[in-house]
């Protein structure tokens, strides 16, 4: 396998002032993929939960400087945590961690800032989405370790991209409900097989480090998996919103998200670094694909 990264670092970034770049490329703004990622699913939530439309545009706007602030706080946590192996990694030896533009004492400080941050969005919402919020702390810090010891750290990412969905929905509604269940469970399913796409681009690299992940378990044998993973994302999704009362326009509507991930198992080829990093970043249309049938179904059903 070539040679291969994801880091921008020639890009916009390049002509910010100097001192700035190897924090924002720490932050991972380079590539915004990773902030829509854990966006989208806090976009269905709140979209599921058909609060009035004032309330619902309030939300969203919270969630999009939220998952700006905390996907940022993940990747320095991330970063701190796997500096070590990322040295050994070709995609990641890159990362200001792993090559000492950054210490570990300032990627601190700049964590205490991102999450003063999004303690801010989070004091904006309801009690229990405050819980909620806590806990997910939990998960940020741990996700980082699940790869040293399971081989399924991408379940450990899809519960923590994935945690944006309840909190949406909770944040909307003030309660936990089955629709709730469903919702998270379907993106944890989602997060599952899109992130072990995107494994496949450090598998060898993963093997010589000692790095466990579901590409590296199911290898060339990830084409079905990755099937059963989106059919069981659109399944549950589906039953997400009949258990929430959507409308007629919502079951027809799944049809575009679930083409656009029919299409990835299809073109999947495992052994093509680029291509899976191109599958991996197309889920930002799968997601939007998602909350567009949500909006049919509230529409059908009879608005916010």
């Amino acid at each position: 396998m070539n040679a291969h990264t994801d880091i921008a670092a020639n890009g916009w970034v390049s002509k910010l002032p100097r001192g700035w770049a190897p924090y924002l490329l720490l932050a991972r703004v380079d590539r915004p993929i990773g902030t829509w990622l854990l966006f989208l699913p806090g976009l269905w939530g709140i979209l599921l939960a058909r609060a009035p439309w004032p309330e619902t545009i309030r939300l969203i706007l919270l969630f999009a400087v939220g998952s700006l602030a905390m996907r940022a706080a993940g990747c320095v946590v991330n970063d701190l945590w796997d500096r070590d192996i990322d040295r050994l990694v070709a995609r990641t030896a890159g990362r200001p961690l792993a090559s000492g533009a950054i210490r570990p004492r300032q990627a601190l400080v700049f964590l205490a800032a991102l999450l003063a941050c999004g303690l801010i969005v989070l004091l904006s919402l309801n009690r229990l989405s405050q819980i909620l919020g806590v806990a997910s702390l939990v998960l940020v810090a741990l996700y980082p370790l699940a790869k040293r010891v399971t081989w399924w750290p991408q379940l450990a990412m899809g519960f923590t991209f994935g945690f944006g969905a309840p909190m949406g929905y909770a944040a909307a509604t003030g309660r936990i409900d089955t629709a709730w269940f469903l919702l998270y469970a379907a993106a944890i399913l989602w997060d599952l097989g899109f992130d072990t796409i995107y494994a496949h681009q450090d598998r060898e690299d993963d093997a010589l480090a000692g790095v466990h992940s579901t590409a590296r378990l199911f290898g060339e044998h990830t084409r079905p998996f990755l099937a059963v993973c989106y059919l069981a994302a659109v399944s549950v999704f589906a039953l997400a919103g009949w258990s929430a009362g959507l409308g007629i326009w919502f079951y027809p509507a799944l049809v575009l998200p679930a083409a656009l991930l029919a299409r990835q198992v299809v073109a999947l080829d495992i052994h093509d670094p680029g291509l899976c990093l191109t599958l991996f970043r197309a889920n930002r249309e799968v997601g939007l694909a998602f909350a567009l049938a949500l909006l049919a179904g509230t529409v059908s059903a009879g608005g916010a």
